[in-house]
């Protein structure tokens, strides 16, 4: 992605669509229209995935907490695209094993009840099939698994993801047909045509602070928790579309579950929720809550009682408790909730909606990671239908993304399900090409971390990196694994970019204070 050509295309070109927002849902968006053959262009205020999309519990999964509240048509809308989405980028998406203890005999068939229905709304799948196991066999797959008054298991099968990397796999394949995206550029105001239509945005891009008009038949509003902020500037009497929770996550080593590659679920929590103990990148992701938020801000922080209620859920089920001192890194997202009454933040659906406002404005809210694909394809539906654009049809069911490899050929991919560079897929051979022309580049940044320098170097030359946390927060996942080892991998994270971006050393040191700044707030 050639970031530089991108901002003097937004400013020399008129697009059939403008999407604000680059998270899962505008990038979706931007690979839905772009596929239709419309002439597309997308900015992001921030870095791609900055916010939610790279906040995430790392599945992609139909919600078994949502078949339980009887939300039978949003859980087989996200089985489905479960499948299409594994099927469409196989090096970003796999197959893992959940484990749910039963330490009751009537929990083990009520489980059961309820996975085989989850089975059977999935419909034909890769996914295997739930299944009941014994206590023993419930300990070979998690080990630390407390054996104390256990009755046996339920063990069944959703995906698992990086999505930082699947939204940097969406940008990608937006730009290989030919959309026009740039990130740290901010829409400022709107440009109006006849009849106050809206017909474009006037933005600014952050670096140079230099003023973009950018021109489009219809403008879409895909900003995730912002939304309501976009719809403001169009309309600042339009009624809010969202109220927004906040879910936490602490991050410890993969003995943690005794060393698995399979899944902890917790089927009861003290807030009505299920809590998930994940293997991701050789650590284990603990997750999540959901606590009411306020406003919406880029990079929330899981409170001292959220960290404490995650540790003190997940050790009653383990054989060794595990301490403060075993946090690795935590992170937390906002997710955007549709407003439906008073009901709690853990009742809230995580549908999606489009709306159009008199000018004109098409805004897609709510929805979550594992459904953006047909919620991009909604949006589009809406917005091209708008702006009275020739009819097209989504094709993005069965589009392969940006470094697709097939899962029965080792070309591209490492085979490790949490190999550093299997995220790459087909990429990965140009990563590891930047070692063949300089050995320094094959360097690990920290010990206890398995990504090198190239890929700091792969991240701006390709991926439009920009600053130490864009590398260290999503074009690796540094900062989610090892907060400690992220900070300490900071200022030569900040030399290899300087180097290649042409930037001085006050600007390498602002941005490890900076980034220090971030880790010590607890990412």
């Amino acid at each position: 992605m050639n970031r530089p050509d991108a901002l003097k295309r937004l400013a020399d070109e008129a697009f059939d669509l403008l999407i604000i927002g680059g998270g899962a849902t505008g990038l979706g968006a931007a690979v839905d229209a772009s596929a239709r053959g419309y002439r597309t262009a997308l900015i992001e205020a921030e870095d791609f995935a900055a916010a939610t999309s790279s906040r995430s519990t790392k599945l992609v999964h139909g919600g078994v907490r949502y078949l339980r509240a009887g939300n039978v048509g949003l859980v087989r809308e996200a089985l489905r695209e479960r499948s299409a989405l594994r099927h469409n980028a196989p090096h970003l998406v796999d197959d893992l094993a959940f484990v749910i203890p039963a330490y009751r005999r009537f929990d083990v068939l009520a489980y059961a009840a309820g996975l085989a229905a989850y089975d059977m709304l999935a419909g034909s799948t890769d996914f295997p099939r739930s299944r009941l196991v014994s206590s023993s066999h419930a300990q070979e797959l998690v080990p630390a698994l407390a054996p104390a008054g256990l009755r046996g298991a339920v063990v069944y099968h959703d995906g698992r993801f990086d999505d930082a990397r699947l939204a940097l796999a969406l940008a990608r394949t937006a730009v290989d047909r030919g959309a026009v995206l740039a990130n740290y550029v901010r829409a400022m105001t709107f440009i109006r045509g006849p009849h106050q239509r809206i017909t474009g945005v006037t933005a600014v891009e952050s670096e140079s602070d230099e003023q973009l008009t950018i021109r489009a038949r219809v403008v879409i509003n895909a900003t995730g928790i912002f939304v309501d902020g976009i719809r403001a500037l169009d309309d600042p009497t339009a009624r809010p579309l969202l109220t927004h929770s906040r879910g936490s996550h602490v991050v410890v080593a993969a003995d943690a579950l005794g060393g698995t590659d399979a899944a902890l679920l917790i089927p009861k929590t003290v807030d009505g929720r299920v809590l998930f103990a994940i293997p991701w990148h050789n650590r284990i992701v603990i997750g999540t809550t959901d606590v009411p938020a306020g406003e919406a801000v880029l990079r929330p922080h899981p409170s001292a009682d959220e960290v404490t209620y995650l540790l003190a859920t997940v050790n009653r089920y383990l054989i060794e408790p595990l301490e403060q001192r075993a946090i690795l890194a935590t992170f937390a997202g906002l997710r955007p909730l549709l407003r439906h009454g008073g009901r709690t933040t853990a009742q809230l659906s995580r549908e999606h909606l489009v709306n159009v406002s008199p000018g004109g404005l098409v805004t897609i809210a709510g929805g979550k990671w594992t459904t953006y694909r047909k919620m991009a394809q909604d949006v589009i539906d809406v917005a091209a239908r708008s702006a009275g654009l020739a009819a097209a049809r989504s094709s993005t069911d069965r589009l392969h993304l940006h470094g697709f490899t097939s899962p029965s050929s080792n070309a591209g991919a490492c085979a490790p399900a949490d190999d550093a560079m299997r995220v790459y897929g087909s990429d990965a051979a140009e990563v590891l090409a930047l070692v063949s022309g300089d050995a320094t580049l094959g360097e690990l940044l920290h010990a206890r971390l398995p990504y090198t320098c190239a890929q700091v170097v792969y991240g701006v030359r390709a991926e439009m990196a920009r600053t130490v946390d864009d590398v260290l927060a999503r074009r690796t996942r540094a900062l989610f694994l090892d907060r400690a080892a992220a900070r300490e991998s900071a200022p030569r994270v900040a030399s290899l970019i300087a180097a290649e971006l042409g930037r001085d050393r006050a600007w390498e040191s602002e941005q490890v204070l900076g980034f220090e700044s971030l880790a010590a707030a607890g990412g």
